[in-house]
């Protein structure tokens, strides 16, 4: 038997206890006057949040590229061929100011993972383009991350991810 059951009785007999149990437990112990549900919930995003922080730092380190990097060059990667975006554009899909996205491509531009290129549609304008470097690097970042997130799942079943997946997007759409 999984300790993954869907059967809500079973679930309670099989769950394994965590740090956020005993957490719960001493702030219940120290203040039972309060509704503690919630660090039930957030105690423990919070913690797979830095999980998925380590995975994610090892699988752009070991492709020789940054965090913040990433974000820039899988926005022009999403972009579909020819991978490119005005930086207008860029700013919305990575929720930068205009100054940090500045300094983001002149960097990205000065380790050839990115070019500058005149938008044919806007004399003043430009458009940022990845290069064959910029995508083998996010390519091979983003088969990693997806490899390390697979892993961190792999105890859950598929109608639970399926189920986790849509308890999440319900918390996070206020803020869509």
């Amino acid at each position: 038997m999984s300790r993954f059951s869907t059967d809500p009785a079973i679930w309670q007999d099989v769950v394994m206890r965590d740090e956020v149990d005993d957490l719960v437990e001493a702030w219940g112990r120290e203040r039972g006057d309060l509704d503690l549900a919630p660090v039930e919930v957030f105690s423990r995003i919070s913690r797979l949040a830095r999980h998925l922080d380590l995975a994610r730092r090892d699988a752009f380190t070991a492709h020789g590229i940054e965090s913040w990097e990433f974000d820039v060059l899988a926005a022009l990667r999403r972009a579909g061929a020819p991978y490119e975006l005005s930086p207008g554009r860029l700013l919305r899909e990575t929720l930068v100011t205009s100054g940090t996205m500045t300094n983001r491509v002149d960097r990205l531009t000065g380790r050839g993972l990115v070019e500058r290129l005149p938008d044919p549609h806007d004399r003043r304008g430009v458009l940022v383009r990845l290069t064959a470097e910029g995508k083998a690097a996010v390519d091979g970042a983003f088969e990693a991350l997806l490899a390390a997130e697979a892993d961190l799942l792999a105890d859950l079943p598929d109608k639970q991810r399926t189920q986790l997946a849509g308890l999440l997007r319900s918390l996070l759409a206020p803020f869509s």
